[in-house]
């Protein structure tokens, strides 16, 4: 990646895109239960990679940075692919049927959860994020790293340049300060 970033190296591109093609399209696949959206979200991605190579730090690996960019390529064409749904004003709906074409009376049914649950889900969210803040900067960037972007303990390890025990470590301390956290905030 940095002989690309800092010389344009056309070759070092097409190696990176080789070397990472058939894992990381079969992660994409995954994640989008699509073949057509993952080999959109696969070229998104790349596209991406060759915008942003200015912004990629040299001391950082390559393939958490990757990963980072597929998946928020993949949410986006999720979302985009959500908002574009067809609906059938007059389609029966099949018995079994998996299609994401519905009839105007599944559209009245919500799915979603009721506006109170979604608040409170919100709110959740925030006092999690507040209380990660508070964390230790060792104990944040270790739930950072492995929830947040989804690393795996060796390369959460290698990048924090600690032992994958201490990464476990550094986990299960903070999985015990925020359950402490939690007691304090919500149960006092």
């Amino acid at each position: 990646m940095l002989a690309y970033r800092n010389d344009g190296a056309r070759g070092a591109f097409d190696q990176l895109v080789v070397r990472y093609e058939r894992e990381l399209y079969s992660y994409l696949r995954r994640f989008l239960s699509d073949q057509a959206a993952a080999e959109d979200a696969f070229q998104a991605t790349f596209l991406q990679v060759h915008l942003k190579c200015e912004q990629f730090e040299a001391d950082r690996k390559f393939r958490p940075w990757l990963y980072t960019i597929a998946t928020n390529q993949a949410i986006d064409l999720q979302r985009r692919t959500k908002r574009h749904k067809l609906i059938s004003l007059d389609r029966r709906e099949r018995e079994g049927s998996e299609d994401e074409v519905g009839t105007l009376s599944n559209l009245l049914e919500s799915r979603e959860d009721a506006p109170q649950a979604s608040l409170e889900t919100a709110e959740r969210k925030r006092w999690v994020e507040g209380a990660v803040a508070e964390l230790p900067e060792q104990l944040r960037a270790a739930v950072n790293l492995i929830y947040y972007q989804g690393l795996k303990y060796r390369e959460a390890a290698d990048q924090l340049k600690v032992p994958v025990g201490t990464v476990k470590s550094r986990l299960h301390t903070a999985v015990l300060k925020l359950n402490e956290a939690f007691q304090e905030a919500h149960l006092s």
